[in-house]
């Protein structure tokens, strides 16, 4: 696997920027501007990784592609539409986005309708869309795993991309947003080991953070960082590397500079 981190980092050019990513130790990262920035900034920053040696693992989008007003879910397909078209460019594996929600206030949270038959139709029919008008040549789109939405699973990630059934399409791994369960949290080893044999030879990216149990009822679970939860982190990087050498691995949601830094410590403490 290669290490990196959903952060930017605190820079001031994109060469200050690879540079940091590089002394840190980590070949992996994930783009920091989009495709509003204009051709000329963001082709600096793919120069800066191609000269630093880094791999540009993924493109975010992170925009409601499923709003329920079709105006604004049209401009959100259109802007996955030129990110992925910008990652393409640049040589990015992944772009990627999680399903969102034309069922309630929070464009990516939990309903029920998000597992309708309808809502599926709905996903499928705008991950092709995004892919059909960008036509990238070797940059994948992706839907993220989330908790409460699809794909969930990975019983449904392998139906979500038989049903796009394009081959720009393909999985992104966060195995922690699919832990949802008692059986999935206490033997998440076993977990893991389903995900990556059903997802063999799918996945492009992975995000990397752990899980832990809180001690209140009803069963609750709350993200946190690398080595305070109770994921099996090494046997995920094992597994990881096995499918792919050169799998990024991307420590996220972390708050501060500083935090990020004492992930990637752990991370790399744990290689050694």
């Amino acid at each position: 696997m290669i290490l990196g981190t959903s952060s930017p980092l605190n820079h001031n050019s994109p060469e200050e920027w690879a540079q940091k990513h590089l002394s840190l130790g980590l070949k992996a990262v994930n783009f920091p501007v989009n495709y509003t920035a204009g051709e000329e900034v963001y082709m600096a920053y793919k120069n800066a990784a191609d000269k630093a040696g880094l791999v540009i693992a993924e493109v975010g989008v992170w925009k409601n592609t499923l709003a329920a007003d079709k105006t604004e879910r049209q401009k959100w397909i259109d802007y996955a539409v030129e990110q992925l078209k910008m990652a393409d460019k640049i040589g990015a594996l992944c772009c990627v986005n999680v399903a969102g929600t034309p069922h309630g206030p929070r464009w990516d949270g939990g309903y029920r309708e998000n597992f309708s038959e309808k809502t599926w139709g709905e996903t499928v029919e705008m991950v092709q869309e995004i892919i059909d008008r960008a036509n990238p040549k070797t940059t994948k789109y992706s839907i993220e795993s989330m908790p409460w939405m699809v794909p969930s699973n990975p019983d449904e990630y392998l139906k979500l991309i038989h049903d796009v059934n394009r081959s720009g399409f393909s999985a992104h791994l966060d195995i922690v947003n699919m832990i949802t369960s008692p059986e999935k949290y206490f033997f998440n080893d076993k977990f893991l080991k389903e995900c990556f044999e059903k997802l063999d030879g799918q996945i492009l990216s992975c995000h990397l953070k752990d899980i832990r149990l809180k001690e209140e009822y009803t069963f609750q679970l709350e993200e946190c960082a690398c080595g305070k939860g109770n994921l099996d982190l090494r046997l995920f990087i094992d597994l990881a590397t096995k499918q792919n050498p050169q799998m990024p691995m991307i420590i996220e949601h972390l708050n501060t500079d500083e935090e990020y830094l004492e992930s990637v410590n752990y991370v790399q403490s744990l290689l050694q």
